[in-house]
C-alpha cells in the first residue's frame, strides 16, 4: 500500500506568515520550497554556510504543522546501526538461551527477527511513525559517500529494506529536510531526489528584521546599528564570517550591557561575541569602522 500523501500547507502565503508567527521570517524563496515539498512529497536539500537558520527551518516548520521532530544527526562514522536500526542482540541471545531445548532453528530464526527484537532508528521511525513527522538530517555533507546510499530508497520510495523482515512502507510521507554546510560535494543520486533550497546571510534588512522579532527588549536604532556593522565584518576575508545566531548572541550582550549605541571601542571589546578566530577578531578591528 502506497504511503499517504497529506496535504498541510493551502498556499506559499500561509507558509510564510506561519513562520513569521513563530518568529522565522522566511522570504518566498524559502516558503515556497516548504509549500511545494508539502504537496510534492519530496524532501528538501538546505544548502548554505552555518549558522544561516537551515536546521531552524526544520524545526519551525513542524512547530508550525504540529509535527513531531525526529532527527537524524550527521557524523563521520555514521552506518546503518545507528540511521536506519539494529536488533537488539542482547534479547535475541536471551530468547535463544531461552528457547534452547526448542526442536527447530527455523521457528527459533523467526521469532528473534520479528519487530520485537527491532531498535529503530530515525530514518525507520520516521517512516513508520503513526504520528505526523517530520525528519531532519542534519549536516549531510559531514557523511562518507558510502553512507548517502542508506538515504536513497527512503528519499525515493519511503520505504525500507530489511533483509530479515522484507520491505517497510511508510505509513505516511514525512517532510524530510537534508542540510548541508557545503564541506563537500554530495553526490548527484541524492540531489535528484531533492527539491534545492540555498539559505544564505540574510539581507541587512532582514538580519534587523530577526533581531527585533529575536531580542526582546532591543530599539530599531540598536537593532540597525548591529545589522549594518555584521554586515561590514562579513565583507572582509574570514576564517569564519559571523552567523545569524552570533549576531543574536551579541544583541543580546549588548543589552545586557546597557549599551544603546556602539562606538568603536564598544565594537572591538565584543567582538570576540561575533567572531571565534583570534585572527578574525584581529582583522575585523582593523578595519573596524563605525556608523554613530
Amino acid at each position: 500500500m502506497a504511503a499517504e500523501l497529506v496535504q498541510r500547507f493551502e498556499s506559499v502565503q500561509q507558509v510564510r506568515e506561519g513562520l513569521r508567527e513563530l518568529d522565522y521570517l522566511a522570504d518566498d524563496g524559502i516558503a515556497g520550497v516548504a509549500y511545494l515539498a508539502d504537496r510534492l512529497g519530496k524532501p528538501v536539500l538546505v544548502e548554505g554556510p552555518a549558522g544561516t537558520g537551515k536546521t531552524q527551518l526544520a524545526k519551525s516548520i513542524a512547530e508550525l504543522t504540529g509535527a513531531r521532530l525526529v532527527r537524524l544527526q550527521c557524523y563521520e562514522g555514521l552506518d546503518e546501526s545507528k540511521a536506519l536500526f539494529e536488533w537488539n542482540y542482547k534479547k535475541q541471545l536471551l530468547r535463544i538461551q531461552a528457547d534452547r531445548n526448542s526442536d527447530s532453528w527455523n521457528e527459533i530464526h523467526d521469532d528473534i527477527f520479528s519487530d520485537e527484537f527491532l531498535l529503530t532508528r530515525p530514518l525507520l521511525e520516521a517512516i513508520t511513525a503513526d504520528d505526523p513527522v517530520v525528519l531532519l538530517i542534519d549536516e549531510v555533507d559531514r557523511v562518507e559517500v558510502e553512507t548517502e546510499a542508506l538515504l536513497l530508497e527512503i528519499l525515493s520510495d519511503y520505504q525500507v529494506s530489511i533483509p530479515e523482515l522484507g520491505t517497510i512502507e511508510a505509513k505516511q510521507i514525512p517532510l524530510v529536510f537534508l542540510t548541508s554546510n557545503n564541506t563537500r560535494e554530495l553526490s548527484e543520486a541524492l540531489k535528484r531526489r531533492c527539491l534545492y533550497l540555498h539559505v544564505d546571510y540574510p539581507s541587512m534588512e532582514r538580519e534587523r528584521e530577526i533581531v527585533l522579532a529575536k531580542v526582546p527588549g532591543i530599539t530599531e536604532a540598536l537593532a540597525d546599528q548591529i545589522s549594518r556593522i555584521v554586515r561590514s565584518i562579513r565583507s572582509l576575508d574570514l576564517k569564519k564570517s559571523p552567523s545569524v545566531s552570533e549576531t543574536l548572541d551579541w544583541a543580546r550582550t549588548l543589552l545586557l550591557l546597557n549599551i544603546q549605541t556602539i562606538d568603536e571601542a564598544t565594537a572591538k571589546e565584543t567582538l570576540h561575541i561575533l567572531l571565534k578566530y583570534q585572527t578574525d577578531i584581529a582583522k575585523a578591528a582593523k578595519e573596524l569602522s563605525v556608523d554613530e
